[in-house]
């Protein structure tokens, strides 16, 4: 059914074994990137605020999926760690699996790319579908959000 050494679909990749100070490493300077990404975004939108650069909701006024992304970094930078996440969840989730992927023992974008295609195209349908309608909630579209800016 499946080529011989190849790995099944069904099973997770596993990463090869490292020292764990090399893991460690490897997340610290993720979590520091991170930081000073989300300290620099914190701070251009409190002395330059650039307003929506969705083009979509631009344009229209309506957000996309992925909206909210570059306010969670800045309210991260910011310290405000609830507001980054009810800006936008998935990319909250999709961070902490990025900082998280030198400590964990699976390697998820190998494991992620051993799916199916047909498996990966359904899975991030219904993550965008899901992030979508929470962004339709926070705006106000779907459900009598809040209407958040």
């Amino acid at each position: 059914m499946y080529a011989a050494g190849a790995p099944s679909p069904n099973r997770l990749v596993r990463l090869a074994p490292r020292r764990m100070p090399g893991r460690l490493r490897s997340c610290a300077a993720r979590l520091g990137l991170a930081a000073a990404c989300s300290l620099g975004a914190a701070w251009i939108h409190e002395h330059h605020d650039p307003g929506a650069l969705c083009p979509l909701r631009r344009l229209t006024g309506v957000p996309c999926p992925m909206c909210g992304s570059t306010t969670v970094f800045m309210e991260a930078g910011a310290g405000h760690w609830t507001a980054a996440l009810m800006a936008n969840p998935v990319t909250v989730l999709a961070f902490i699996v990025f900082l998280a992927a030198p400590l964990a023992l699976v390697d998820p974008v190998a494991s992620w790319a051993s799916l199916p295609a047909r498996r990966r195209n359904a899975l991030l349908g219904v993550v965008l579908a899901i992030s979508w309608a929470w962004q339709l909630h926070r705006f106000g579209f779907l459900l009598g959000g809040t209407r958040l800016e």
